[in-house]
């Protein structure tokens, strides 16, 4: 197939690393390349182009897989054609497992590129459905519908959808083939990549699961046209956090450009908020393949999500989006820093003002007490000591494993008490 017209070249450092006195900080190079050219791989530099447009093609090297994140607009409607890339020498049977919010919405693009039509199963939305009773529920279905070891599953939908598709790949016969698709921005910049899958539990977040690698994460940017305001905001405060733990470039950016990336108005330029994701992804993939199975490095995407994961669970993940949690328990986490002196003053106002710039972040009833209880079930714990990712700059984290309880009931106040003065 002719792929004419303008590209773009992602040129990856071949040490991954370009800062001495910033070791979690990597810089790419972006190349703009006049048309028309071939098409291949150059060492750790690609080469794209689709339809006229730059397509930014970031690949995810781990030991156990290695897979690209294709980010576009109108990939819906090539998808049989990449499907059939991916898999050029084995036969595969497509099953679609979406909601029907999204597949009454997207379904024609969708299926524009199939001579038969994909089996689709459908899973409500909501953090609420994501259980075992899910899995089990879908797992027969596949069953009954004839899939075998020849089948791949579609995830069609944001993290959720995502997180269970990929986990019913995992434990299907065993382990069968997946390609995410993510419909939400927090599910394209984040939850579809880097292999994580999985359910909860009553008792918390993401308790069971298996680390499983799609075959490809597609992002259509166009999916983004449709989301809820709150939806989209909820996504960027998961670039905010790839901005403060790794990347001050995209921080700075989203300090300057909040306008534009929030402005999602018919007829708005959409390269500010392509940039954002193009930008978080490359800190998705740039940690999970130096770091798969978060022994390390990986375990500074959980900034914020330890007060975060608390908040989800003590309001029945009902009330708040997982982003909208993530942000309130990224501001008790800075407190954590300050009152450590690991951050300056003046980072943690710039990172609070931002988090809250790409607000309104909904309210919520908890205590204190509450919430730091129910840390304990965080699944980063190690021999029932917390793990805690703490910001040293904007840019820059560090893991530590000596907060003390008193210490995140008093940050955890912190933040409960600015949320009860916002407007």
């Amino acid at each position: 197939m002719a792929l004419p017209l303008v590209g773009i070249i992602i040129s990856l450092p071949t040490n991954g690393r370009t800062c001495a006195n910033n070791p979690c900080e990597t810089r790419y190079t972006r190349h703009e390349v006049a048309a028309p050219r071939a098409v291949g791989l150059s060492g750790r530099t690609i080469v794209v182009r689709y339809d006229g447009h730059t397509v930014p093609v970031i690949p995810v090297n781990t030991p156990s897989a290695n897979y690209d994140v294709t980010i576009a607009s109108n990939l819906l409607r090539t998808l049989h054609p990449r499907l059939r890339k991916l898999n050029p020498e084995r036969p595969f049977r497509p099953f679609v497992i979406t909601s029907p919010n999204i597949w009454a919405l997207w379904s024609k693009p969708f299926l524009a590129s199939f001579k038969e039509s994909p089996t689709v199963l459908f899973l409500p939305s909501g953090e609420s459905h994501k259980r075992l009773s899910s899995v089990e529920s879908l797992a027969q279905q596949l069953s009954t519908a004839g899939a075998d070891r020849d089948s791949l599953l579609l995830a069609f939908g944001g993290g959720v959808i995502g997180d269970i598709t990929g986990f019913l790949a995992a434990i299907y016969m065993r382990g069968i083939r997946y390609v995410q698709i993510p419909t939400t921005l927090l599910a394209q910049v984040d939850s579809s990549i880097g292999g994580k899958t999985g359910v909860n539990l009553a008792t918390g977040k993401n308790l069971i699961g298996s680390f499983h690698h799609p075959q490809a994460v597609l992002a259509d940017t166009d999916l983004l046209a449709t989301l809820p305001p709150a939806q989209l905001r909820a996504g960027l405060q998961e670039s905010i956090k790839a901005g403060i733990i790794y990347d001050a470039k995209l921080f700075r950016y989203m300090e300057q450009n909040a306008a534009a990336i929030l402005n999602t108005k018919k007829g708005a330029d959409p390269k500010p908020l392509a940039h954002v994701v193009a930008a978080s992804v490359r800190v998705k993939a740039d940690v999970v393949s130096k770091d798969e199975k978060e022994s390390g490095l990986r375990m500074i995407l959980n900034f914020g999500h330890t007060i975060g994961h608390a908040i989800e669970a003590a309001t029945n993940y009902k009330q708040l989006l997982h982003g909208e949690a993530v942000a309130w328990g990224s501001i008790a986490a800075l407190q954590v820093a300050r009152a450590r002196n690991t951050l300056t003053q003046k980072d943690t106002e710039r990172v609070t003002n931002l988090i809250l710039r790409y607000g309104p972040l909904p309210t919520f009833k908890a205590t204190a007490a509450k919430l730091v209880a129910l840390t304990s079930r965080d699944k980063k714990n190690r021999s029932g000591i917390r793990s805690f990712v703490l910001p040293t700059a904007i840019g820059r984290t560090e893991i530590v494993r000596d907060v003390t309880e008193p210490e995140l009931l008093v940050a955890t106040e912190s933040m409960l008490t600015l949320m009860r003065r916002k407007p």
